[in-house]
């Protein structure tokens, strides 16, 4: 099954829309650190600490804002962490949909290919590196794509506007570093 993309980003938009509408502006990079926090909770028991107030860490990081990030890291099961796991849940059943996950030629376009080619290992380093920086460069602005951009654009937050611009800035000209062969 093939997804056209004007039907696609209409669906997007209505999902985001919706999420804002009767829950909360999305973004899901902190979700990354909380789940770090659960993680080093395990490795460090005396890590996240219940108080009368609510919760608190040892980490400067975790205990900020009054402790809502230990909050979330002690009790994970929060629209926001939820959220996230259905993302990566979504994801595969998509790929699914389109017939697996593979390196079939008909699955990547063809600039990929031509500028490439197939080996997975490529596909794989290049996917790690780019969602590494992405996800450092999220953590360094305090928040991601679809907390600055979408939800800040569709709150017509001016910060949303000036972040959407500075990251198509930097993609257009990594693109065509990245992609010199057409394919």
């Amino acid at each position: 099954m093939v997804l056209n993309w004007k039907t696609g980003g209409v669906v997007l938009g209505l999902v985001f829309f919706l999420a804002v509408l009767l829950v909360k502006p999305i973004g899901v990079s902190t979700q990354f650190v909380i789940l770090d926090a659960i993680i080093g909770n395990v490795a460090v028991p005396d890590l996240i600490t219940q108080t009368d107030d609510g919760y608190t860490s040892s980490n400067a990081y975790l205990a900020k804002s009054d402790g809502k990030y230990a909050a979330n890291a002690a009790n994970p099961l929060n629209y926001s962490f939820v959220f996230v796991l259905a993302m990566a849940v979504g994801a595969f059943l998509s790929a699914m949909a389109r017939g697996g996950i593979g390196a079939d030629e008909r699955k990547l376009p063809a600039i990929w290919y031509a500028n490439y080619g197939d080996t997975p290992v490529k596909r794989y380093t290049v996917a790690f590196i780019g969602g590494f920086v992405v996800l450092y460069g999220a953590r360094l602005a305090g928040g991601c794509t679809s907390g600055h951009m979408m939800s800040g654009m569709m709150q017509t937050a001016v910060s949303g506007y000036i972040f959407a611009a500075g990251a198509f800035a930097a993609a257009v000209p990594v693109a065509i570093m990245m992609y010199k062969q057409e394919g």
